[in-house]
């Protein structure tokens, strides 16, 4: 009997971390969602956007000027994750350290086809496409993988404050004038935002890099 009792109490014992991962497993969740930003629109108090309502968001159709004097825009985007940012080549502040991350960023997808990156000036009265190829060889920007973008200012700055919903205002002539948003935008391969981060912070752009690696996971 006390035999039987001791063999009892060994089958327990072994059988407690067992239970605990059957536990564990039962109620817990591996699972990593990247938000949908702006399901319901986007709030434009000032009205200041056109075709604003309280549906998905998606970004608009626009058409620009890449480095290499090509057209690049929206219908380049669907079918692909879009990493964007807003900048100008003459900035004297973040845009530098904005672009070397975005190297880092390049760096992590440069073999990955359904990734792709759009720097977009806000200064495109003096960042010709010309001006706009010389930052990118500086930068070792990939040809089809890191797009230069410059076009109508009206149109660039309706573009970032409606489309990606990015405050950027025109410095005019002064660069120390111009003000945008240190942060990159995250764009699924449906035009839709799913996250800002920080440019100019290492840790901003290693979430940036995590999360387009499950964006591009849950796509297979």
């Amino acid at each position: 009997m006390l035999r039987f009792i001791q063999v009892l109490v060994l089958v327990c014992v072994l059988m407690i971390p067992v239970l605990i991962i059957l536990f564990l497993r039962g109620f817990s969740s591996n699972q990593y969602d990247i938000p949908i930003l702006y399901q319901n629109g986007v709030e434009d108090p000032f009205e200041q956007c056109e075709n604003n309502d309280s549906s998905q968001h998606y970004i608009p159709d626009f058409i620009f000027t890449d480095q290499y004097e090509r057209n690049v825009g929206k219908a380049m985007m669907e079918g692909k994750i879009t990493i964007v940012d807003f900048f100008f080549t003459s900035c004297p502040s973040i845009c530098p350290i904005m672009s070397t991350e975005m190297e880092r960023v390049q760096d992590v997808f440069r073999d990955e086809d359904r990734v792709q990156i759009y720097s977009i000036s806000i200064d495109p009265e003096y960042d010709t496409p010309e001006i706009l190829a010389d930052y990118a060889d500086k930068h070792g920007a990939k040809k089809d993988k890191w797009f230069f973008l410059s076009g109508p200012e009206d149109e660039t700055y309706d573009l970032a404050r409606c489309g990606f919903i990015i405050p950027s205002v025109s410095g005019g002539a002064i660069p120390e004038n111009f003000v945008h948003s240190d942060k990159f935008v995250l764009v699924d391969e449906l035009g839709r935002i799913r996250g800002y981060y920080s440019g100019t912070k290492r840790e901003g752009v290693d979430q940036l890099i995590l999360e387009t690696k499950i964006l591009l996971h849950d796509k297979k």
